[in-house]
């Protein structure tokens, strides 16, 4: 095994997130309720951006949430996913590589366009979500990077992503060339609907020795293993080399082997938006992991990255990670 030029490769989701700020009418008259959160086709996407108002894309999804809160920690990371041959094709790709995220997938030729989130913010902060995933879940084998991947100390997998065929069968093919190559591969539940849906090829995967890293909330780990949390917590920390469990307000705890580490939940002031909170939390982890930092230390990267990043709106941090992290551990 040579030696990693990576810490982190990840794929996932390749969706833009579009803020622009609404109000109550204009939400009526687009028959928005507000506060929803729904899936939306093409010509709706395409017919919504028109109308919104003026907009900020950031380059979203929940990998390369991580990866960039992985690269302003400063590690170094790419990113694999699909993005269409269009305008918001073009931000996402200098959207994350500005942020420190290589990230050279070849943009996919014709429909559907780029994923994007609209999200429309009324003034009492109240976000409505309009999602097409889009040419996200059209990515195929032939777009993973192997010599990445073999030069990956960490293979990323986002759950979000196991749904559609083409991608799934692109994450089994990097999960074979990081094997190979004496890589480790985490897996990142990311919501209770995925776990309903895959569970089963989750826990396959878990069973079969081609996950080393699972990162999920305890609600996922219950859904997964079929038990109450705290039994699931248990039972998947005996499967799996390295379980990373966060607990909202009550922490998180890490299992590895028979080292087990809990620590509180990061204090801050108030809660703003939970949007990314796993995600950053995952970013925080996963650096102390590739540091060699000890199970505590990474816990608790992890939980000063999601109190960042939910004491303001959006999931990216605005405050200078590495500098907090300094401060509070040194």
């Amino acid at each position: 095994m040579t030696d990693a030029f990576l810490d982190v490769l990840a794929i996932g989701n390749a969706i833009v997130d579009v803020f622009a700020d609404t109000d109550d009418e204009f939400l009526q008259r687009e028959g928005l309720p507000p506060g929803s959160m729904r899936l939306i086709d093409a010509d709706r996407a395409v017919e919504l951006y028109g109308r919104m108002g003026p907009g900020r894309e950031v380059s979203g999804g929940a990998a390369a949430n991580t990866l960039a809160g992985l690269a302003q920690l400063g590690a170094r990371t790419a990113f694999i996913g699909q993005v269409a041959e269009d305008q918001l094709g073009q931000i996402y790709r200098h959207d994350l590589n500005a942020a420190g995220v290589k990230f050279d997938t070849p943009a996919r030729e014709g429909e559907p366009p780029t994923g994007r989130c609209l999200i429309l913010v009324s003034p009492d902060g109240q976000r409505t979500m309009n999602t097409l995933l889009g040419a996200s879940h059209y990515l195929p084998s032939g777009a993973i990077d192997e010599a990445q991947v073999a030069g990956a100390a960490i293979l990323l997998l986002e759950g979000y992503l196991w749904d559609p065929p083409e991608p799934r069968a692109a994450m089994r093919r990097a999960i074979e060339v990081a094997r190979a190559n004496g890589r480790r591969v985490a897996l990142a539940t990311c919501a209770d609907f995925c776990v309903h849906m895959h569970g089963k090829d989750f826990r396959k995967l878990i069973d079969d020795g081609l996950i080393d890293i699972v990162l999920a909330n305890e609600e996922e780990a219950g859904i997964l293993e079929g038990s109450d949390p705290d039994a699931a917590i248990e039972s998947l920390g005996r499967d799996v080399p390295l379980l990373v469990v966060t607990r909202a307000e009550r922490g998180a705890v890490a299992i590895r082997g028979d080292e087990r580490e809990e620590i509180a939940a990061e204090p801050i002031d108030r809660v703003v938006d939970t949007t990314g909170a796993g995600d950053l939390f995952a970013a925080g982890f996963l650096y102390g992991e590739v540091q060699g930092r000890s199970l505590k230390e990474s816990l608790r990267i992890g939980a000063i990255a999601a109190a960042e990043v939910i004491s303001h709106y959006g999931a990216r941090p605005e405050q200078d990670l590495k500098r907090l992290v300094a401060e509070k551990l040194g």
